[in-house]
């Protein structure tokens, strides 16, 4: 999009954008991002903009649909204060964090069934929602929830036990195969 073509939608534009972006956020400072981003992307996809006219209604569309974008990620992981989580978090030492390496982790997750393993791995690492586990994996979304609880707690206990660090830095986890403990020594 041409500079001068952007400027002068900004100015044009910016005061209408901001206060449906304030109608939906109900916060400045996310109002404020809301607009940011959705002037970023007519400076980014403008061009593709073919009758100018409509540019106002592309911006509230643009707007409105990174605003669902950020519900959805604020109800697939909520927002708490630490402070309310704390009776629900689990103890770990801070020796037991510093020792607790990416891959360590990784051979934890190896290590426990594979029924908790595919949807904590889906879940974590291919960032994918309960909805799309269950489809991929071909089970009910409350198997898919409590897999993962499960799978956690697995993680957490051969992670966390006295047994799983003997004091090297590395990691031995109950029910790996011995070669997979030899890789690790």
């Amino acid at each position: 999009m041409e500079p001068s073509v952007f400027e002068n939608a900004v100015n044009a534009l910016y005061e209408p954008v901001y206060r449906f972006a304030r109608s939906l956020a109900r916060s400045e400072d996310d109002a404020g991002e809301l607009t940011q981003e959705a002037f970023s992307r007519l400076y980014e996809r403008g061009g593709t903009i073919r009758d100018q006219t409509k540019m106002k209604s592309w911006l509230f569309t643009t707007l409105y649909r990174v605003f669902l974008g950020w519900k959805r990620r604020e109800s697939r992981w909520s927002q708490v204060e630490i402070t309310e989580a704390e009776p629900e978090l689990p103890q770990v030492e801070p020796q037991q964090i510093a020792r607790c390496e990416a891959g360590d982790v990784l051979a934890a997750l190896q290590a426990i069934e594979e029924r908790y393993r595919a949807p904590l791995a889906l879940f974590y690492i291919d960032d994918l929602s309960y909805g799309e586990i269950a489809t991929t994996l071909e089970i009910p979304i409350g198997t898919v929830m409590s897999r993962i609880s499960r799978g956690k707690d697995a993680l957490r206990k051969l992670l966390t036990s006295p047994a799983a660090n003997q004091g090297t830095g590395i990691l031995h986890f109950p029910g790996a195969s011995t070669s997979d403990q030899a890789a690790h020594e």
